[in-house]
């Protein structure tokens, strides 16, 4: 049986606002989707994309998409980059699973969905993930597309990353 297939919204940076202020309704209306409490909680996150974006616009088509299950329509969590391709050619996928769509393969759709994403960017060479050791199911996801093991980093608020890297 094939896995869950993902869509990817982008958000705007209306949305983005709405999420932080906790305006579901404003969010859900200038996505196109209807979005949920988790992506409002990671009210956290949406501001530092809203920092970067407004430092760099071109963060805002990189940094800040709502993973939709196609066949449903429920917003699962989200996925992205941590912004546009360095001079390297290279841009680090973050993604995350709502709580209560954790363990249905959404994790590995969202990355397909990601890397199929980058692979359409002719700038883009290589796609990172830094994750916790301790993340075993990142982990195993990410082995699922070639991911290898590069180096490791130290993150000053989640601590110890192993850094992997895969060419688009």
């Amino acid at each position: 049986m094939a896995g869950p297939e993902i869509e990817l919204v982008r958000l705007s940076v209306r949305a983005l606002e709405a999420l932080v202020r906790g305006d579901l309704e404003e969010a859900s209306a200038e996505a196109g989707a209807q979005l949920t409490d988790y992506l409002a909680s990671e009210d956290w996150l949406w501001r530092i994309r809203l920092e970067q974006i407004a430092s760099d616009a071109r963060a805002l088509d990189w940094v800040a998409r709502a993973a939709v299950d196609r066949s449903s329509g429920n917003v699962v969590g989200h996925a992205g980059f941590h912004g546009p391709p360095d001079e390297r050619g290279m841009v680090e996928v973050a993604y995350s699973v709502a709580p209560e769509w954790r363990r249905q393969g959404y994790a590995t759709a969202m990355l397909a969905s990601a890397l199929a994403w980058a692979s359409s960017v002719e700038q883009v060479t290589v796609v990172r993930a830094s994750i916790s050791p301790d993340n075993a199911a990142s982990l195993a996801t990410i082995r699922k597309f070639g991911f290898e093991q590069v180096g490791e980093q130290w993150d000053e608020e989640d601590g110890l990353e192993l850094v992997y890297e895969r060419p688009v």
